[in-house]
């Protein structure tokens, strides 16, 4: 008997990814990407402004191009795939009209960027993010707040649509919800986009919507009539009621879908979840190991049995939900503002005089680019194998504001300790060791409330491409980190859904067993090292606090 395939799409912040696996035996069996072509042209977004907004034809025509692209790479066994498996980037919301069209797919505001979906790393909410906290100083409202961590980020659901209202009269009289990517592309596939009967998924409602079983879901009606009227004269009230744990079925393929990516309409499309959530289960995911998908930012997921966690809420992080991640556990999620993307910049910083010599010297063009290309990898490499840590210059990691302990988005980034001595390689390898400074202090967040961190996984780019990096996050964090093998984490999570939701499996545990990522490899601390960075990581603690209070 022919083995049964699904298929995972990964949307990230980019580009799309495809992953066909054999669900029998969680072989990768076809992948494909695809970037997203207004986004590569930096259409609709403004980074001096924070604002980054993503168009849905970006979503809906990459989403056709790498399924058929996979579609044919399997040839005549793509008969077999019997599901697919969804994450996207959150909290990333876009207005839907009464239709359940995206307004952005409408020609009135095809290029209008609040009429798109926000993309998590948009932080142009971050007064309306503080309306929220003030608000839940209230005793009345406290509860809210400790679903998330006891701080509400510029980052999720209801300060970008409060911000998006505030800003633009056609948005809002047009809009009558808001969806999240996550639950729009399943919904998508399978025609049940009117806003009443999209089905929300537990990952994204809880952990950036405040939706809560505790007290009953959303917030209550005073709560969103006093932050402001407009929640709840131009929106129903409650937006959405019921949340569904992403090993559920959305629904089958449409017929049109079915045609356009050249599958049949009994394919089974599962619930949508946030893409670092599915990373966690494709690295395999258990009670108490920590997944860390490290990329442009960090995302780091980990569960818990109820019985660790007595009811309780732990304060710092980005939230905890009954059923998020994997169904039946509890779902932490924490994270970094930005990783890989301190990198970037610094690579944007020395690569200007090349950038500026390029554009007068087109001879040369292509010897610039590989000059560029290589530029981080031998600098850290310089670094790693020269390192003085004595004089290293200490940074702090915030140059994208703070996503946990404790959301803050208005900080910013410092490098301090600079002498007329410190070179680029120095300064390189102080913004190493902050992003592992970073880390550590999310890893003493849970410990020091009673929540044990037995194993760290790392899935993403970063976690295959930078033994350097890796190695440097294992001395600091004086922690094994196992790396996981797949180079497509999420979109293999994705299949696991899947999989589940077409009945191949009857949980998400099952179906881990046999379709998982394997270990490929590990990390172990140098324990030599481990004493040096311990009096750099008592700096970075010091400058994080002086840094802190220069921008209350």
């Amino acid at each position: 008997m022919p083995h049964k395939i699904a298929i995972g799409l990964d949307f990230g912040s980019d580009s799309v990814r495809a992953l066909a696996v054999d669900c029998q035996n969680g072989e990768e069996l076809a992948a494909s990407i695809t970037y997203y072509p207004r986004w590569k042209k930096g259409l609709f977004c403004n980074p001096i402004l924070n604002q980054f907004r993503q168009h849905p034809l970006d979503f809906m025509e990459s989403l056709t191009e790498v399924v058929c692209s996979v579609v044919k790479q399997l040839g005549g066994v793509a008969k077999n795939i019997v599901a697919i498996g969804i994450d996207a980037t959150g909290s990333s919301p876009a207005p839907l009209d009464r239709h359940g069209q995206i307004l952005a797919l409408r020609p009135d505001f095809s290029e209008n960027p609040n009429a798109m979906f926000i993309l998590w790393k948009d932080h142009t909410a971050i007064e309306e993010a503080e309306e929220i906290n003030r608000l839940c100083q209230k005793p009345a409202y406290s509860v809210f707040l400790k679903g998330c961590g006891g701080v509400y980020s510029s980052e999720w659901f209801w300060s970008k649509i409060l911000h998006s209202f505030r800003n633009d009269e056609a948005v809002k009289k047009a809009t009558v919800s808001w969806v999240e990517c996550s639950d729009w592309i399943p919904a998508l596939l399978t025609g049940t986009t009117l806003p009443h009967i999209i089905k929300r998924n537990r990952c994204a409602a809880g952990h950036k919507c405040l939706w809560n079983e505790q007290w009953g879901g959303l917030p209550s009606y005073e709560f969103f009539k006093d932050l402001d009227p407009v929640l709840v004269e131009e929106l129903p009230y409650p937006l959405f009621k019921e949340t569904y744990t992403a090993d559920m079925a959305v629904g089958k393929l449409t017929k049109e879908w079915a045609e356009k990516l050249g599958l049949n309409e009994n394919v089974t499309v599962s619930g949508g979840a946030i893409d670092s959530h599915v990373g966690a289960i494709g690295a395999g995911v258990k009670p108490y190991s920590l997944v860390k998908v490290i990329g442009t930012s960090t995302c780091d997921m980990l569960t818990a049995e109820n019985e660790q966690v007595k009811g309780r809420f732990i304060k710092g992080i980005c939230g905890q939900v009954n059923g998020s991640i994997v169904p039946g556990y509890i779902g932490f999620e924490a994270g970094q503002s930005a990783f890989g993307d301190i990198f970037a910049w610094f690579q944007r910083f020395l690569g200007w005089p090349l950038q500026f010599y390029a554009r007068n010297n087109f001879t040369h063009l292509q010897e610039f680019y590989e000059i560029e290309h290589d530029l981080l990898n031998n600098l850290a490499e310089e670094w790693y194998k020269n390192k003085n840590l004595e004089y290293l210059p200490i940074a702090v990691d915030w140059f994208n504001g703070r996503r946990t302990p404790y959301a803050n988005q208005r900080l910013k980034g410092t490098i301090t300790g600079l002498t007329l001595a410190t070179d680029a390689v120095a300064v390189f390898g102080s913004l190493i060791v902050s992003t592992a400074c970073g880390a550590r202090a999310i890893i003493e967040c849970f410990v020091e409330q009673d929540i044990p961190i037995n194993t760290i996984i790392a899935i993403g780019g970063i976690a295959k491409k930078s033994s350097i990096i890796m190695q440097t996050c294992a001395d600091i964090m004086k922690r094994e980190i196992k790396v996981s093998d797949s180079e497509q984490c999420c979109a293999l999570g994705g299949a696991i859904l899947g999989a589940v939701a077409a009945k191949v499996y009857s949980s998400v545990l099952e179906a881990q067993h046999h379709m998982s990522s394997p270990i490929s490899k590990i990390y172990k601390p140098d324990l030599h090292l481990s004493e040096q960075y311990e009096r750099i990581y008592g700096q970075y603690q010091q400058w994080a606090r002086v840094s802190e209070r220069q921008y209350v």
